[in-house]
């Protein structure tokens, strides 16, 4: 198939929030490249990325494609916070008893645009999932999150499920969420949630009654948002180490 056919632009629906003068000037082989693993039955791996701010490429496009064996487990968490556009891609196929652990934040300021793609394949049974992804944005930035669920026909008591939301710090900020849901099993439990807002001025009010300044409010709410996206890595040190890293991307000027 040539160049121009399966050269990806926005009005692909996997693309449709991406930034479409990036996608129209990096070559093919850039963007639908694809790292590709395995984990072994019942082996557990963790991996955390963490891409943030500071002299980069303008974009970024890193899309990894793992099969999980039987009773297997892969967790995976990630903080996007640089780069003009920056997208995180991920498939996952699930075999019997495994299960696929996601937790996604971005945060960005400017005109940032990015975003988690996800799509998790339950193709046996009794396999479980969950994504939480997080976005806090300000100025005109966007964070997006498209996650794909797909249950086979026999892949009975399969578990799965996806959380987004997103939190605007000013005007002129903007989130998407595309989730989907696949399902030709009719013994499985599957959900999706989202929701986009702004900070809760009551409660701020209420930390400012309490003698904690504006700024230091605003950031306490922003860390217990974000704090949702790693509530699942075991390793207390790496979680503090990934949430004390997306809160030092924090735009003051943000807050």
């Amino acid at each position: 198939m040539s160049d121009v056919l399966t050269h990806p632009t926005t009005r692909d629906e996997d693309w449709r929030y991406s930034d479409a003068e990036y996608l129209a000037s990096t070559s093919s082989d850039e963007l639908l490249h694809w790292t590709e693993w395995t984990v072994a039955p019942g082996e557990v791996k963790s991996e955390y990325v963490t891409l943030l701010s500071g002299p980069q490429a303008r974009g970024t496009v890193q899309r990894t494609r793992v099969h999980v064996g039987k009773g297997g487990r892969l967790e995976v968490f990630a903080t996007l916070a640089g780069g003009q556009y920056q997208r995180y891609e991920l498939d996952v196929t699930l075999e019997e008893g495994a299960h696929f652990e996601f937790g996604g934040v971005t945060l960005g300021g400017d005109v940032k645009l990015q975003e988690f793609v996800t799509r998790v394949v339950h193709a046996e049974p009794n396999a479980t999932s969950n994504q939480t992804v997080r976005a806090v944005q300000w100025g005109k930035a966007t964070g997006n999150f498209l996650g794909r669920i797909e249950v086979v026909r026999d892949a009975q008591k399969t578990d799965a499920a996806q959380n987004f939301r997103a939190l605007l710090l000013e005007k002129g900020a903007s989130a998407n969420a595309k989730p989907e849901l696949e399902i030709f099993a009719d013994d499985v439990k599957c959900a999706h949630g989202a929701a986009i807002g702004a900070l809760d001025e009551q409660a701020l009010f209420y930390l400012a009654s309490r003698g904690l300044p504006p700024v230091e409010a605003r950031k306490l709410m922003v860390r217990a948002f974000i704090a949702d996206a790693f509530v699942e890595i075991s390793d207390d040190a790496m979680r503090d180490q990934m949430l004390e890293g997306a809160l030092a991307e924090l735009d003051q000027g943000a807050l």
